[in-house]
């Protein structure tokens, strides 16, 4: 752990060659995934991070802590992610053979902003330590508005993005394949699919927002914390697949990953007064994650997986 150019440099060409499989393999154009290949993908992915943990743990016991709780933590927030996307696609109907390209740029989007935003963290949680305050109450915020407020198709309506981007383009009223934009009479035409990416890119930069305070509750250490969150956004595709499909499973998941935020939120903000170990912190998300699952399958109707 001792060559961080030859860490970083290794990581990003690992990182391209997983995006590289994930879009060839897994989801290439035109390919509507089934439940199943979806949950084997996400078991992929899944193992690909613990894979790496393992080599860290070979190194520094410590960081391999600190990565899998921040790894948790964010697999747990993209859940998050996961159920706005559904209702964005639910929304604007878009066919399952086009979601997934989407998904793709949206996540290459997300891998862009997750550099910024972790940059600019650790930047001024080293520089200004009374930014962790601010972090954590944001935290707080998050949380508690999460769990009393829930989004619906109402709120999906009135975005001003969306009526910002009518206003710079005409919008076709139909889908044209997997097309963002088409050209009809000499005129540059955004088809439906740019408005969902556009949503998509927006809650990228909102989920950024929230997510980064979270692990860096745990740790400043951007080689931990920007690896985490890169196997927690690759296998989203995958997770998304499943989840879409077995959505109706989890209606408690949403609770626990407020409880989550609120729990994380309280710890930045009693940081100079209560030192609270990284185990412990991993077995309380741990523990907030199962009971959330637990709760959803004794209280639905099973689903049936094809």
């Amino acid at each position: 752990m001792t060559s961080p150019i030859l860490l970083w440099t290794g990581f990003s060409v690992a990182v391209l060659a997983m995006l590289f499989i994930d879009f060839k393999l897994f989801s290439g154009k035109g390919k509507e995934i089934g439940i199943r290949e979806a949950l084997i993908w996400s078991a992929v992915w899944v193992g690909a991070a613990l894979l790496f943990n393992a080599g860290i743990m070979m190194f520094d016991k410590e960081r391999a802590v600190n990565f899998t709780t921040g790894y948790l933590i964010e697999r747990a927030l993209s859940m998050d992610n996961i159920f706005v996307f559904i209702l964005i696609f639910n929304f604007f109907r878009v066919p399952a053979i086009y979601q997934q390209g989407v998904l793709f740029w949206g996540i290459l989007l997300a891998l862009v902003l997750r550099v910024f935003f972790i940059g600019a963290g650790v930047i001024l949680i080293n520089m200004f330590h009374w930014t962790i305050y601010l972090m954590g109450a944001m935290l707080l915020f998050v949380g508690v508005k999460m769990l009393l407020h829930k989004e619906d198709e109402q709120n999906l309506a009135e975005s001003k993005v969306l009526k910002l981007v009518k206003k710079l383009f005409p919008v076709t009223n139909d889908y044209h394949e997997d097309s963002f934009f088409i050209k009809k009479d000499g005129v540059r035409w955004a088809t439906p699919l740019f408005l969902v990416f556009v949503m998509v890119a927006a809650m990228d930069i909102v989920f950024a927002v929230d997510s980064i305070p979270a692990i860096l509750a745990v740790t400043t250490d951007p080689f931990v914390v920007y690896t985490s969150n890169i196997f927690a956004i690759l296998g989203l595709r995958a997770l998304y697949s499943a989840v879409a499909a077995l959505t109706g499973m989890f209606v408690y998941l949403n609770v626990g990953l407020c409880v989550i935020l609120v729990l994380i939120g309280c710890k930045m903000l009693a940081s100079d007064v209560v030192h609270i170990p990284v185990v412990w912190t991993l077995g309380l998300v741990g523990a907030v994650l199962l009971t959330s699952v637990i709760a959803s399958l004794l209280f639905v109707k099973k689903v049936n997986v094809p």
